[in-house]
């Protein structure tokens, strides 16, 4: 028997591709890709940028929820894949591909050195912790001016080249944006679905059963959040590029808190979840960028109303409407 068999993860997704479930999924990769042609929309466009880069963030968060650490870190972990990015193709002269990829390596190596620091502990001490970290990252970003340029921060980032296509316009980040976002999930989910994943739930749940079985928390926490540190690191290291800029302002600890709301209206208990979330919070700014004054209250109304009325998100929301249609 298994570590994976006693340690069973709390949802478990069907393996079976029904035909239902693959026609949905090729409608859904459908109007994924054409709905930026057939709208011809820069704005819409630029939010769907938007929606696919924070998904890999939510993606990254989604990973320390499901193991029951909540980071505050994951905004100023994105700032370093952002900066690090910048950095090596501003001063460096690095192509985009290499830079891009060190980017994620950057904020799995901060994941990997602060790790066994931070997760040590558990609950609201990991909080704090984690904030600490972070508010000394973006201090360090406006301090280190020479470097990191200050509040100013860094302009003139290049556009992303991808086998010597200049990336200009909006759609093609998009397409960019939509496959690492795909690519994330697919990997996440398959991650969730593992010996891995079972002991991810049990980190969580069960953690004395897990160390009783011979599993090493620690290390697997420290495992999750490097994986989750080099999500977190594209995210940065996409925005950079996207932008043509870093600035400290993009990385402060409500990036992360966004990231924390957008995994409880999608739902913790699926990498669908994080997606979801991000379709739901991303478009509230820009769609408000014109009543600034009123996106806070937006944002506390939204979330009021999902926890008290879908505590578990969409994905909660849908698995027991389905165990009632299964009752029935």
């Amino acid at each position: 028997m298994t570590t994976k068999d006693v340690l069973v993860p709390r949802h478990v997704e069907s393996r079976r591709m029904t035909p239902l479930k693959g026609l949905a999924l090729l409608a859904g990769c459908v109007v994924a890709i054409a709905w930026p042609i057939v709208l011809d929309n820069p704005f819409l466009t630029h939010i769907g940028v938007l929606v696919w880069m924070f998904t890999l963030l939510s993606l990254s968060m989604n990973l320390m929820l499901r193991m029951g650490q909540l980071s505050l870190a994951h905004g100023a972990i994105m700032g370093l894949g952002a900066y690090g990015a910048a950095l090596l193709m501003m001063r460096l002269n690095v192509p985009f591909v290499f830079a891009f990829l060190a980017s994620g390596l950057i904020g799995a190596l901060f994941a990997l050195i602060t790790g066994p620091i931070m997760l040590r502990v558990k609950g609201v001490y990991f909080v704090l912790l984690t904030f600490a970290f972070g508010e000394i990252v973006v201090l360090t970003f406006i301090e280190w001016v020479d470097l990191f340029g200050g509040n100013n921060g860094l302009f003139g980032v290049p556009r992303a080249s991808l086998f010597g296509v200049v990336l200009q316009d909006r759609f093609s980040y998009y397409l960019f944006a939509l496959a690492l976002a795909a690519l994330a999930y697919l990997g996440v989910r398959k991650l969730y679905r593992s010996e891995i994943g079972a002991v991810i739930d049990a980190l969580d749940t069960n953690e004395d059963l897990a160390r009783s079985l011979g599993v090493n928390a620690l290390r697997y926490r420290l495992l999750i959040f490097t994986i989750s540190g080099f999500l977190a690191g594209i995210a940065g290291g996409f925005y950079a590029s996207y932008y043509t800029f870093a600035t400290p302002e993009g990385f402060t600890f409500w990036t992360a808190v966004n990231a924390i709301v957008m995994n409880v209206l999608g739902g913790m208990s699926s990498p669908i979840g994080p997606i979801l979330g991000a379709l739901l919070l991303v478009p509230l700014p820009e769609i408000l960028r014109d009543a600034k004054e009123y996106q806070t209250i937006a944002y506390g109304v939204v979330l009021i109303i999902f926890l008290l009325f879908l505590p578990d998100g969409f994905v909660g929301a849908y698995r027991r409407f389905r165990e009632r249609r299964r009752r029935q």
